[in-house]
C-alpha cells in the first residue's frame, strides 16, 4: 500500500523503520541489509561490517541492556575508542558565517511562517546599508588567510532590499579578494520578485540560491499566496526559470517545507527535478507560531513513507549511473561518509550568527527579535557570557531523551529553535530516516562506491 499524501494511517516503511531504529543502546546501532551486517558505533559515528556471530552478540547484549557486557565485546572487536565528544562547549568560537535579516517584511501570506510573514511579530523594517557593511566587518574581522566564511540573505524576502543585498556582497567580495579569505554567498526567496538581472549577479558570485516552493502548483497556491489570496505558483516558476537556465558557479535549490497538506513528496520531487533545480530538499514544519500546519506523528510517519520512496528512486538512479538530487539523502550519504559526528545541531549560536535589520545579532536566523537567543549586538559585538551559557545549555550531553539515543551525533539534538517551543515531536521520525540512509550507505558502497566523495574509510570490516 502506497504512503497516503493525506496523512491518515499508512502500512509502509515507516512503522517498520521506527521498530528498528528504536533506541536500544546509547553506545551502539545495528541493523543489517541485502549485502551484510553493520554497525554504527555511536563515538565518532564510525560504520563497521560485521560477522554472523559478532552482530548476533552485540545484538543480544545491547538488547539486554548489559553496558558492562556491550563495552567489552566492543573492546574484543576493536569498535572502542578514546571519546571524542566532551562536555565541554567552544570558547569564543570565531564568526564564519552570519545570515542578515535585510528585509524583515514579506509580500506573500504564508500562514506557517516562523517569521510571521516576515516582520518577526513587529513592524516591518529593512537593514540600512550602513548596518550590513557593518555585519560584513565584523565576519572578517578575524578570518584568517585561507579560511572560508559564508554571508546569507533572508527575511522575509530578502530581494524587497535588493540594493542591500548588492552592496554587502560586492563589499564581502572585495574583503575576500583582498585578505585571501574565500567567501561564499547564499540567499533563500519566495521567488515572486526575482529578475533576469538576479540571474547575473548571483551567478558572477556564485550564490547559492534556494527557493521556497511548497510543492506543485494547486498545493504551493494554497499554502504560499500573496496577501492578497491569490496563488504565486506560476510567478516564481517564470521568475526562476532563467536562473536555472544560467546556473553554473551559481546552484538553485527548491526547499519544500513539509505540512500535513503537502506530503505527496515523490511528485513534488520528481516535478521540481524535471524544472532543472540543482538539488530539492524537504523539511518537516514541526512548529509555526499559530500552530497552524505543524506535523503530528500521523503526518511524521505519512512524511518517512515518502521520503523512504524518495530514497529508494534515488538509489536506483545513482546505481544506473543518473543524477537525482534528492538533497536530505545526498547530503545524510556524505555526512555519513565523513563519520559526521556533532554536539550541536548546527553553527547557531557559535560559529553562525543571525544579524537583524536594526543589527542586533541572534543563535540564528530563526531567533531574530527573540531574546531567547539574543546573542549582542554589531555595536556591542558578541555577548560571550550569553554565547557560553547558550552552547553549554545547549549541548547534546544535557539535553534529554538524547542522552541515550545512537542518533545524537547524527542528530545534534535536533532544530533549538523548534526544540525550545515544541520540544521533540519528531525523534521517531528522525531515527527511522537515518536507520534508511544507513542502509542506503551501504547497498551504494557496495554497488556504486565510486559515487561517493575521495576521503579516508569510516570504518574497517569486523
Amino acid at each position: 500500500m502506497n504512503p497516503s499524501p493525506t496523512g491518515s494511517a499508512t502500512c509502509g516503511p515507516a512503522r517498520e523503520l521506527f521498530e528498528l531504529s528504536a533506541p536500544a543502546s546509547p553506545d551502539l546501532h545495528l541493523l543489517r541489509t541485502e549485502v551484510g551486517r553493520h554497525a554504527l558505533v555511536v563515538n565518532g559515528s564510525r560504520l563497521f561490517d560485521l560477522d554472523a556471530d559478532s552482530y548476533r552478540a552485540l545484538d543480544r547484549a545491547r538488547h539486554a541492556g548489559d553496558g558492562p557486557e556491550l563495552s567489552r565485546l566492543m573492546s574484543e572487536l576493536g569498535l572502542d575508542a578514546p571519546q571524542l565528544i566532551d562536555d565541554r562547549p567552544p570558547v569564543e568560537p570565531p564568526v564564519r558565517a552570519l545570515s542578515l535579516s535585510v528585509a524583515q517584511k514579506c509580500n506573500l501570506g504564508c500562514t506557517y511562517c516562523y517569521a510571521q510573514q516576515g516582520s518577526f511579530g513587529k513592524t516591518p523594517t529593512s537593514m540600512p546599508v550602513e548596518t550590513a557593511l557593518t555585519a560584513v566587518e565584523l565576519l572578517f574581522r578575524s578570518a584568517a588567510p585561507g579560511e572560508r566564511v559564508n554571508l546569507s540573505f533572508l527575511g522575509g524576502e530578502p530581494l524587497l532590499n535588493r540594493p542591500v543585498v548588492h552592496a554587502a556582497t560586492e563589499h564581502a567580495a572585495r574583503l575576500a579578494a583582498e585578505r585571501d579569505v574565500p567567501a561564499t554567498f547564499s540567499i533563500t526567496t519566495n521567488g515572486t520578485t526575482v529578475t533576469a538581472a538576479d540571474a547575473d549577479f548571483f551567478e558572477q558570485h556564485g550564490f547559492a540560491v534556494t527557493v521556497s516552493l511548497d510543492g506543485t502548483q494547486q498545493v504551493h497556491d494554497s499554502l504560499r499566496p500573496y496577501r492578497g489570496g491569490q496563488g504565486s505558483f506560476r510567478k516564481v516558476i517564470a521568475n526562476v526559470t532563467p536562473l536555472l537556465a544560467t546556473q553554473r558557479r551559481m546552484q538553485v535549490s527548491a526547499r519544500v517545507t513539509v505540512t500535513p497538506h503537502n506530503l505527496a513528496l515523490r511528485d513534488t520531487l520528481d516535478s521540481f527535478v524535471q524544472l532543472g533545480f540543482h538539488s530539492v530538499g524537504f523539511s518537516p514544519l514541526l512548529n509555526s507560531p499559530t500552530g497552524r500546519g505543524e506535523l503530528t506523528t500521523a503526518d511524521l510517519e505519512v512524511m518517512l513513507d515518502q521520503m523512504v520512496t524518495c530514497g529508494e528512486e534515488f538509489e536506483r538512479q545513482v546505481i544506473a549511473g543518473r543524477r537525482y538530487p534528492f538533497a536530505n539523502l545526498v547530503n545524510a550519504l556524505r555526512e555519513l561518509h565523513r563519520g559526521t559526528h556533532r554536539p550541536y545541531p548546527c553553527g547557531a549560536g557559535a560559529g553562525y550568527l543571525g544579524v537583524s535589520a536594526e543589527g542586533e545579532l541572534a543563535a540564528c536566523h530563526r531567533f531574530v527579535g527573540d531574546a531567547r537567543g539574543a546573542m549582542g549586538s554589531l555595536d556591542r559585538g558578541v555577548d560571550r557570557d550569553r554565547q557560553l551559557a547558550w552552547l553549554s545549555e545547549r549541548h547534546v550531553h544535557r539535553q534529554e531523551p538524547c542522552r541515550s539515543c545512537w542518533a545524537r551525533y547524527l542528530c545534534g539534538g535536533g532544530c533549538h529553535h523548534e526544540v525550545i517551543d515544541r520540544g521533540r515531536p519528531a525523534c521517531q521520525y528522525i531515527r527511522g530516516w537515518l536507520h534508511y540512509t544507513l542502509g542506503a550507505y551501504h547497498r551504494l558502497l557496495a554497488r556504486r562506491p565510486d559515487w561517493f566523495l575521495p576521503g579516508p574509510a569510516t570504518g574497517t570490516p569486523v
